[in-house]
């Protein structure tokens, strides 16, 4: 007998769960996985022009270097994490396309190019509660003015290390975490959306 390798997300366990939700708040609230996302980290010189101009061709869009922000092209999206240290994200089996692109970005210039797509797992919250439901567990301002389209951060959500990603117009958040804490934070979001 040969064992087939069995791909499995990381909240797998929760989707009807998270149905059940979104069907018992009238479409209020819903939650669902986003599995196997591409996820790299990068990091580089923001200080020297010749180098963002290169990881701008290489990606399509240029990085962001204003705290707490997004930007994205197409599929693509790149959170800023720190002042020289970013998390570059496209769909499902992008991992060796986006390492690609950022090692042509690199070219000839000092970096890290790190893939952590196993590392984490991804949430989507939408509707008119996802903004009271997350303001229950993360110690940030999550009002428009302050976290509004395009805006990311690093913070905890109830105790677990999240990166939180506010996209678009309507209400949507995205939460990338640790698989390893996924069922913790799935738990703690139905709890907190069932009170």
């Amino acid at each position: 007998m040969i064992a087939e390798a069995v791909r499995r997300s990381a909240l797998a366990d929760y989707a009807e769960r998270f149905a059940a939700l979104s069907a018992a708040s009238g479409g209020e609230l819903s939650i669902r996985e986003l599995p196997f996302v591409s996820q790299i980290n990068l990091r580089a010189d923001t200080k020297d022009p010749r180098l963002m101009q290169q990881l701008e061709s290489a990606l399509s869009f240029a990085l962001p270097l204003v705290p707490n922000t997004a930007a994205s092209a197409k599929d693509r999206r790149a959170l800023w994490l720190g002042p020289d240290e970013w998390l570059v994200v496209g769909p499902d089996g992008q991992q060796g396309a986006l390492e690609q692109a950022l090692r042509h970005g690199l070219n000839g210039f000092f970096g890290s190019i790190v893939d952590v797509s196993a590392n984490r797992t991804s949430l989507e919250i939408r509707g008119p509660k996802a903004r009271n439901l997350l303001a229950h567990g993360v110690p940030i301002d999550l009002d428009a003015p302050s976290f509004g389209p395009g805006r990311c951060a690093q913070s905890l959500l109830a105790k677990a290390q999240v990166i939180l990603e506010r996209r678009g117009e309507e209400e949507a958040f995205h939460l990338y975490l640790r698989s390893s804490f996924a069922g913790y934070v799935a738990d703690w979001l139905l709890d907190a959306a069932a009170e």
